[in-house]
């Protein structure tokens, strides 16, 4: 009897797990895979690597397409066999991470789809004669039978996709090159070289996320990407906690985890600095890709000129997503107004995620912690007058490893398009109950810009209490009408 007792436990235990897992495919597919192109400097400042391992534990929410080599600041030149050597350890752990979550590619997927560039930088990398393995595979890419747009994360300088454009502009039909730009999307670690600004203004209508400017006129220090692990060196800025991105807690909580942690390095000026352009595009119920101003671990951008500062290379020509500011409470217990407050407000969630999914390169799906699944009880847009009360509830979240659940709605003023204030704190509109499953808001009528209309854009964020805590989004819009 005691035997079949113990069969009888094994059995449910395994119909529990398959059902969590279930539940973890619906929240990973649910979204479609953004597909993604990397163009890396690596084999300069470490954090590329840094990076590059981070991006290697997310391979399954991101369909990777192209890995490319580019020139790095110094001699000039590439180093593809930085990236070989970080999909190699991931291939050591990757049967291990599908275990917690389905879709991971195969190593010989990404070891087949390493590129590079040509070891030239500037512009002077960019025309006749001037075609890459690089540029010929990142075009191949775009000309692919699929209508999902092509992200190109820029970590140095973006030559490789000058090159491509320039190619294109040279061999095809005005229409054909605009149906080639209007499927990319660019989000560039700043300007690492004049190639940018040359896409930029011959490209107008292309799709481009950058906080204009370049180091040597101290532009990195105003970049929004900085705030992913700045505060003492670029950045330079109050209200994050810094703990959370020392060499002492990536010790613990990253190099010390098998093959993949072997290969992330010590940072020498901050913790990857390329690391938002990628985070930007990761499935956690926050981020939505082709609205830059809604904000989300990559920070929050918005569409416009800017001004012509000092460390421009050049005057911008046309309208770009660019840095946007967030009123955020710090952890110093003082609220802060920056466009670095767009990605570190984030930063614990995101550290967390990221030690998370490092014991997931190394532990049994029942040692460690997995994201809880945020449900809606409701749609997430809802329509509202000024005055009105509107009900919240999530009360159908659950945690894939029974985990207990604490959450906390927030009105994220800066991304919708009601103008709200408060003449006291930064919380800008008061929410019931933010701490419980089902809270509730009155549509504020004061302190609201005229004419009262416009979204009003409400974020659940859910944690559970594993170890570490890890955080899901639920975006809900309220249109006021």
């Amino acid at each position: 009897m005691t035997d079949q007792m113990n069969l009888f436990k094994l059995s449910i235990l395994k119909l529990i797990f398959l059902a969590m897992l279930s539940l973890v495919v619906t929240s990973t597919s649910a979204v479609e895979k953004p597909r993604l192109v990397v163009l890396t400097d690596i084999g300069g400042d470490p954090d590329d690597q840094m990076s590059m391992v981070r991006l290697m534990t997310y391979a399954n929410h991101i369909d990777i397409e192209g890995l490319i080599a580019t020139p790095n600041a110094g001699p000039k030149k590439i180093y593809p066999e930085y990236i070989e050597k970080i999909v190699s350890a991931y291939g050591k752990v990757r049967d291990n991470l599908a275990l917690h979550e389905p879709g991971f590619p195969a190593e010989q997927y990404l070891l087949d789809r390493i590129s590079h560039g040509v070891p030239i930088d500037d512009m002077e990398g960019v025309g006749e004669g001037k075609d890459s393995p690089g540029s010929a595979l990142l075009i191949d890419v775009v000309d692919r039978e699929d209508d999902r747009p092509v992200w190109v994360t820029v970590w140095g300088g973006p030559n490789v996709l000058a090159q491509a454009l320039w190619k294109v502009r040279e061999t095809r039909a005005p229409e054909e090159v605009e149906r080639f730009v209007a499927k990319l999307r660019v989000y560039a670690i700043s300007d690492q070289d004049n190639s940018g600004p040359w896409i930029r203004k011959e490209f107008p209508e292309l799709f481009y996320i950058v906080t204009p400017g370049i180091n040597a006129g101290g532009g990195f220090h105003h970049a929004t990407w900085i705030a992913i692990g700045g505060d003492k060196f670029h950045g330079r800025f109050d209200g994050a906690d810094f703990d959370l991105v020392t060499n002492e807690w990536l010790d613990r909580n990253i190099r010390r985890k098998g093959p993949l942690g072997v290969v992330y390095p010590h940072w020498e000026y901050m913790m990857e600095g390329d690391t938002p352009s990628f985070l930007y595009l990761i499935n956690n119920g926050l981020s939505v890709p082709e609205h830059p101003n809604w904000g989300g671990w990559g920070g929050r951008y918005e569409l416009y000129t800017p001004k012509t500062e000092k460390w421009f290379l050049e005057p911008e020509t046309r309208p770009i997503w660019t840095n946007a500011q967030d009123e955020v409470l710090g952890n110093d217990g003082e609220w802060h107004t920056t466009n670095h407050a767009t990605i570190w407000r984030w930063r614990e969630a995101y550290q967390n995620d990221f030690a998370a999914r490092m014991d997931w390169t190394i532990l049994p799906y029942e040692e460690a912690n997995h994201p809880p699944i945020v449900k809606l009880d409701h749609p997430a847009y809802i329509e509202a007058k000024p005055g009105e009360r509107v009900n919240l509830s999530a009360t159908s979240s659950t945690d894939p490893d029974g985990d207990a659940l604490s959450f906390e709605w927030f009105c994220y003023e800066e991304a919708g398009t009601r103008a709200m204030s408060n003449s006291r704190t930064g919380v800008k509109h008061d929410i019931y109950g933010f701490d419980q499953p089902k809270a509730w808001l009155e549509v504020k009528t004061s302190r609201v810009m005229p004419p009262g209309t416009g979204t009003m854009h409400i974020i659940l964020a859910v944690t559970d209490h594993g170890s570490p805590r890890l955080t899901r989004y639920q975006r809900i819009i309220i249109t006021v009408e």
